[in-house]
């Protein structure tokens, strides 16, 4: 791509409560190079809406309408899951890059076909959390052998959603058929920094449970049956040897919110911390160790944007240099297949009770890879790449 500036249309950009307005909007108005030029939502009352307060050039009632649209580039999903499925396809056959929120799909199946649609477009999947600064820092520190041989990890993953109460636009988390829940968001982004951090994972030996099976509607003051669990521990190992915990839990009041995730090795430690209520992904994370590091990067975006656009910011600002450059750096949506097949494997192994192995379909490739763009494509692996 030649062009200079990168034009973005997000599905799902609404002016009152939606992840776009408070991720996606501010990171796209704070890069340079990169402008916002369409927003659909699923009216024309609230598409015009956050056209105006967004500063948008176009805005579209019909989202299809605006994928086709041959003045975007990129098309950004940030809708429910089950409605991925039908848009990611609609962008990839109208030729745009495409940057899909996570989960990708409601199952393997569904990611598995999106990952099978994307031939040679660049795609991203919003796994955010492993592009901030301080995890990339982290992933240096143990690739580099600072901390010594890496030998345990433990993170603890707690959310301010998920809980005893939620508003009634939640209620599809309770849904397993959604796709959408503590274990494919929270959990799927928590293992996902794992990987980051400490390479593939290759088993898991997990647990589930439903702790509030009846569930307020907080605008409606009616009771919702949860079918989804809202607490996931986890036990695994990497492909390294590193044996790790991983604690996911939901309803976490907000005052006892503590993201955190450290690493131990032969040598030394690392810990990467967080306080923000919905979880490391949606905030910035501060990195510290008993050794001396050189600071993260600055982050993509600046100082005075809000937070919750630090990580999202630093994936469009890997999919504008992938575009300009012809490379395929960013992970997308192989990679959010991978993903899936994690997840699904702590569903297996809490459901049968059972240790379950991690596939990893493109293992056998990554010994045979030299190029940085074609290794920081394979799902897990901890590569760093350089930024301009």
């Amino acid at each position: 791509m030649t062009q200079e500036e990168i034009r973005v249309g997000i599905v799902g950009a609404d002016t009152k409560a939606s992840w776009a307005k408070v991720s996606h909007v501010p990171a796209i108005k704070d890069l340079p190079g990169v402008r916002l030029a369409a927003v659909a939502t699923r009216s024309e009352r609230s598409a015009r809406e956050a056209a105006e307060a967004f500063g948008a050039d176009r805005w579209y009632s019909d989202p299809f309408a605006m994928i086709r649209d041959d003045r975007i580039d990129i098309v950004t999903i940030a809708v429910n899951v089950p409605a991925h499925r039908e848009l990611v396809l609609m962008a990839l056959a109208a030729d745009k890059a495409v940057y899909c929120e996570a989960p990708l799909g409601r199952s393997v199946a569904e990611a598995k076909e999106m990952a099978r649609a994307v031939r040679s477009h660049h795609t991203a999947i919003g796994l955010q959390g492993r592009h901030n600064p301080a995890v990339r820092r982290a992933a240096e520190l143990v690739s580099f052998g600072r901390i010594g041989r890496p030998l345990s990890a433990r993170i603890v993953s707690p959310t301010f959603g998920f809980g005893p109460e939620i508003p009634a636009a939640h209620d599809i988390f309770n849904r397993p058929s959604s796709g959408a829940n503590l274990l494919t968001i929270t959990g799927g982004h928590a293992l996902d920094l794992v990987e980051a951090v400490l390479g593939p994972i290759v088993e898991v030996d997990a647990r589930t449970e439903i702790r509030w099976p009846l569930v307020k509607l907080t605008d409606t003051d009616v009771e919702s049956v949860r079918a989804t669990a809202d607490y996931v521990g986890v036990l695994g190992k990497t492909r390294s040897g590193v044996a790790f915990t991983a604690d996911i839990e939901a309803g976490v009041s907000p005052e006892n919110i503590r993201f955190s995730f450290e690493v131990r090795g032969s040598d030394g430690w690392l810990s990467l911390t967080s306080n923000h209520p919905y979880g490391f992904q949606f905030g910035d994370l501060k990195l510290t160790s008993n050794l001396a590091f050189v600071e993260p990067d600055a982050a993509a975006v600046s100082d005075g944007t809000i937070e919750t656009a630090i990580n999202v910011g630093e994936v469009y600002a890997q999919l504008v240099r992938d575009l300009h450059e012809g490379t395929y750096r960013t992970p997308g949506f192989q990679h959010a297949l991978h993903n899936a097949r994690l997840i699904e494997a702590v569903m297996n192994s809490a459901k049968r009770g059972v240790r379950q192995m991690v596939h990893h379909p493109r293992d056998a490739r990554a010994d045979r890879l030299e190029s940085t763009s074609e290794r920081a494509a394979i799902p897990g692996l901890a590569v760093l790449v350089p930024r301009n």
